[in-house]
């Protein structure tokens, strides 16, 4: 058959097992139904044709799934070409700009925007791609081990960028080691007096800096979705972020509290985004660790990170009493007590739940903070 979203939909679960309907439109491409009412989408490849997935629907669109679909027949076509060929001479700078230039087109912007960044920021050699070494790689990564988010960040930009070239033919073998890191389990969450020195020290930091972080208090949101805000995605009280910008790729509906479009009315005019990066309208703000050193100097507060603010907020939460289920809608979190096919057919939007919550919430935050 050729797939279409209302095909998907009537799809029935197996008695038993899997069920794959391949796609006639784009041979090897189909959608896999389980026993248990799951579709994900999946492409063949491979003399054996073997499986891959590639997503799950509805989560992943039909359009996209067939992008991707594409995209995997094709590296995997290259990596089926045994036969030895010259290794064309194009230099690191060169193989760089092309990967992010192939970026553009098959991956979301904010992480495009990350691989550019580290890339260019941390790593400058001055040979052909063929010539990089396992110690080129490593040194930089080992300088970077006093800031290990930035040193993992970097580490999985690199090898992407590598095993992208790699399957160009540009170089024969990946110089970029496996590694693991080590990843801290953080569990810090600001006391109500440290909320409220932040606050204040928010209130008197100014605009962008000072606003960003009033914002990421009262939302709960993640620092790359507050600092992309845009206007158009306001509906009088609710905060509508598109699929393409969360995380999880899901739309996010949420409302904001009287203090947050509080917060948001006084901002300077600015076009579409509230905070866009300085000299530029079109590019959101992103002098993450420069703003946030200037604004904890004077703090006398253990150290944190803008994501505490994030898990202060839903502990705050907790402790106010708040469902889980609604402080996760609240999050944006795909994982927890809503999951799998209950999430599928539950559509409740729980904003009355939401409202309330954040009713409650910023009550709260206006007590802690005093008149300030």
């Amino acid at each position: 058959m050729r797939l279409t979203d209302l095909q998907i939909r009537k799809l029935r679960p197996p008695e038993r097992g899997q069920r794959t309907h391949y796609d006639e439109a784009l041979r090897g491409f189909g959608v896999r139904v389980s026993q248990g009412g799951s579709k994900s989408f999946v492409v063949m490849f491979g003399r054996d044709r073997r499986l891959r997935t590639i997503g799950r629907y509805p989560e992943m669109s039909l359009a996209d799934a067939r992008i991707e679909a594409k995209r995997v027949q094709a590296d995997m076509a290259l990596d089926l070409v045994t036969a030895p060929v010259a290794v064309p001479q194009i230099s690191f700078h060169d193989a760089r700009e092309r990967f992010l230039l192939d970026c553009d087109g098959r991956t979301r912007p904010r992480t495009v925007f990350e691989y550019r960044r580290l890339l260019t920021r941390h790593f400058h050699y001055e040979k052909d791609i063929a010539e990089l070494t396992r110690a080129d790689i490593m040194g930089v990564i080992d300088r970077l081990k006093r800031t290990p988010s930035e040193q993992k960040h970097a580490f999985v930009a690199i090898r992407t960028m590598v095993n992208w070239c790699r399957k160009r033919g540009w170089l024969e073998a990946s110089p970029v080691p496996t590694l693991t890191f080590a990843t801290a389990e953080r569990s810090r969450v600001l006391s109500d007096e440290e909320l409220r020195r932040v606050w204040l020290r928010a209130a008197a930091f100014g605009y962008p800096f000072g606003p960003i972080i009033q914002l990421l208090i009262l939302t709960g949101q993640r620092r790359s979705e507050v600092g992309g805000l845009r206007r158009s995605w306001i509906e009088d009280d609710l905060l509508i972020l598109p699929a393409s910008f969360t995380k999880n790729r899901r739309e996010h509906i949420v409302p904001l509290g009287p203090m947050a479009r509080a917060v948001i009315a006084e901002l300077p005019e600015s076009g579409d985004l509230l905070f866009p990066a300085r000299g530029r309208e079109d590019v959101a703000f992103s002098g993450w660790s420069k703003s946030k050193r200037a604004f904890d100097k004077p703090l006398e507060i253990e150290g944190y990170t803008l994501h505490d603010l994030r898990r202060t907020y839903s502990s705050t939460m907790a402790r106010l009493g708040t469902p889980i289920h609604v402080t996760e809608k609240l999050l944006n979190h795909v994982s927890g007590t809503i999951s799998g096919v209950a999430a599928i057919y539950n559509r409740h939007s729980y904003v009355d739940e939401m409202r309330t919550a954040l009713e409650r919430y910023e009550g709260h935050i206006a007590k802690v903070v005093g008149d300030c």
